[in-house]
């Protein structure tokens, strides 16, 4: 018998036993599992949980209460503070309005009418007419015990115990008004939710609620509100749709409203969909992320969209949005609209980003300003590092995309140690961008056999490409080798911790690639995200993500691109990523350089598509797990001597 012979002209033998291998760099030539402990083992205080653990000890400290509740706000600085108070429940935002005189509310911003200012309490000698108490959540979010309200111990998960806060009695009376008037408010906005769904008839919910369940699980995490009820399609607290509940869960809010009549559904459900309605209305799902921990009401929403407004307004040419007339249904549906139709405008003339704040997952979409000396200083350092390494002349990007064009043929050729121009451009450009950002890492992935890929567009043979598994991306990731002082020290953990990010990122395009391709039953039924097309830059994302706590991934840019296939862009195709684990913030200007950075790359790999649609057979065989050992560790086999003798292409 003759053993079967797989793609590539392995044994299917030979290549369950690769598979049985460990790929660590530190542990090649090894089996998988059966190492007698984990590498490391993160603290239980590890990213968020520590976070909220020194913001809590910080707002104790504070010499008053109005400083403890800005620290609490801000998270020690981590978050905007207006996030958190719109994560506020009524009574919680009525009372810190009273006791402190914060609010996110514009005084002419009020559904009813203008408020006069607060000003904040501040009991004297005499004895409080009521203490309550003020905590911290394990989710992040402040809560306050209200007049009427028991212990916060027994209905909250707390981080560490209560502060004691006394009200006087004039804080009383004006938190009566203040809970009067935010009673009203919401009670109007049900009335005005229920009729505007009851005016779109049960098909129109029907596919509200589908389209709704498609957002949650094509999109990134996010953690919503209404009062005390939380939505969320993150980890094992989902309460929609997402990677525990699958679409149809009997679980999840979404699913169980569908076939009900309007009048059984809870007025937090009525206003959850249609906010959730309204903000994908005016951008598609991403929106739903700039959202993320606060409050879904139709005055959050008014606010996040008169936002998103002003800054599309700000953008030079094209027609100007006028803002909502109130903040109904209606009214913000109409401006959901129009936003989504100068969001297209805008992103003819100017460049979109999104900045995340990672202890909230928030997101904020901005316009950026255009590139200064800064960013002109970044690519110049890139170009310089090009130069030297590719076949290639030019002191900008454009310069150099420009001759790359005129005679794409040597990508496809071997170049140095590389199989592959395309894969020295690659490596060159990471390397060159790890350097002239400053950063402790930098990356780059994308797909390893375009002929593969035009093969199955040709043949519209979607089994085959939702089949594919992680081995068939690659990543190259490029780390400064200082970095391994965030390691102990130790080249043998930075290797490691480069091909772990190395991993993920296969993931990542894997999880992306088929949202590009029809949406047949087979490619609807496998796991996919919407691709991103804006880049981002992220503050303080060592907190949730398990890997990026594990990595100690603080501050980070993402620069994805397009890469045009057989005439077709396939978005989040590829993407630059550059991390700092500790120092200094990447900034807007730093993004724009990068940006520029991670469109070359994209270009180049356009041009390598069309050279494989016209038959070149090429093959990106290098970034493995030995690649990476090699390179960050200059190993010759796993740390422990075993494995086998590091090779390179040629």
């Amino acid at each position: 018998m003759t053993a079967s012979t797989g793609r590539g002209g392995t044994t299917r033998r030979a290549a369950l036993a690769k598979k049985r291998l460990s790929r660590r760099p530190s542990r090649l030539g090894t089996s998988a599992g059966t190492a007698p402990a984990p590498d490391q083992a993160l603290d239980r205080y590890a990213g968020f949980p520590g976070l909220l653990r020194q913001v809590w000890q910080r707002a104790t400290a504070a010499d008053d209460l109005p400083t403890a509740v800005d620290t609490l706000l801000t998270l020690g600085g981590h978050v905007p503070a207006d996030v958190q108070l719109r994560a506020l429940r009524a009574a919680d935002e009525a009372a810190l309005k009273v006791l402190c005189g914060v609010s996110w509310r514009d005084d002419d911003g009020s559904p009813d009418g203008p408020e006069p200012p607060a000003t904040p309490d501040r009991p004297g000698g005499e004895p409080p007419a009521f203490l309550g108490e003020l905590g911290l959540t394990t989710s992040g979010r402040i809560v306050v015990r209200v007049p009427s309200q028991g212990p916060l111990a027994s209905e909250e998960d707390l981080v560490d115990g209560v502060m004691r806060v006394p009200w006087s009695a004039r804080a009383l009376l004006d938190y009566q008004t203040e809970v009067s008037r935010a009673a009203t408010r919401f009670a109007r906005s049900v009335v005005d939710c229920r009729q505007w769904l009851a005016a779109a008839g049960s098909q129109s919910r029907d596919n509200l609620l589908e389209q709704l369940k498609e957002a949650a699980q094509r999109t990134a995490p996010f953690i919503l509100y209404q009062e005390g009820k939380q939505y969320t399609n993150f980890r094992d607290r989902n309460t929609i749709t997402g990677k525990t509940l699958w679409p149809g869960h009997p679980d999840c809010a979404l699913s169980s409203l569908q076939k009900m009549p309007l009048e059984l559904w809870s007025d937090q459900d009525v206003v959850m969909v249609v906010c959730l309605t309204l903000l994908v209305r005016s951008a598609g799902f991403a929106r739903i992320e700039e959202a993320n921990g606060t409050q879904l009401t139709l005055d959050h929403v008014a606010y996040l969209l008169e936002g998103t407004r002003r800054t599309y307004n700000g953008v030079p040419g094209g027609q100007q949005v006028p803002a909502a007339t109130s903040t109904g249904v209606e009214a913000l549906d109409q401006l959901a609209g129009r936003l989504l139709a100068r969001r297209t405008e805008v992103l003819g003339t100017a460049q979109l980003y999104r900045e995340i704040h990672g202890a909230l997952m928030h997101k904020i979409e901005r316009v950026a300003g255009r590139p200064g000396d800064a960013a002109r200083m970044r690519e110049r350092a890139v170009c310089d590092h090009l130069r030297e390494r590719l076949p290639l002349d030019g002191a900008t990007l454009d310069e150099l995309e420009a001759e790359l064009a005129a005679s794409p043929s040597w990508l496809g050729e071997p170049l140095g140690d590389f199989g592959t121009g395309l894969e020295a451009l690659v490596h060159a450009t990471v390397a060159a961008a790890r350097t002239a950002f400053d950063a402790d890492f930098a990356m780059s992935r994308g797909l390893r056999s375009l002929p593969r890929l035009i093969r199955a567009l040709r043949e519209q043979d979607w089994e085959d490409l939702v089949q594919w598994d992680l081995p068939d991306y690659f990543c190259c990731v490029v780390p400064d080798p200082r970095a391994r002082r965030y390691f102990e020290d130790s080249a043998a953990r930075l290797a490691d911790m480069a091909w772990a990010m190395s991993s993920r990122m296969q993931y990542n395009s894997w999880h992306f690639l088929a949202g590009n391709v029809p949406k047949v039953p087979v490619v609807r039924a496998r796991d996919y995200f919407v691709p991103p097309t804006i880049p981002d830059i992220a503050f303080h994302s060592d907190q949730h993500h398990h890997g990026h706590v594990a990595a100690k991934v603080r501050f980070s840019i993402r620069s994805p691109q397009a890469v045009e296939v057989l005439g077709q862009p396939f978005n989040g195709f590829m993407d630059l990523r550059l991390l700092r684990c500790a120092g200094r913030p990447f900034d807007e200007q730093d993004m724009l350089a990068a940006h520029r950075c991670s469109g070359f790359v994209a270009r180049a790999t356009s041009l390598v598509a069309s050279l494989a649609a016209d038959g070149a057979d090429i093959e990106i065989t290098s970034f493995d797990s030995q690649w990476h050992w090699e390179q960050v560790a200059g190993g010759t086999g796993t740390a422990d001597g075993a494995g086998e003798p590091a090779r390179r292409v040629s």
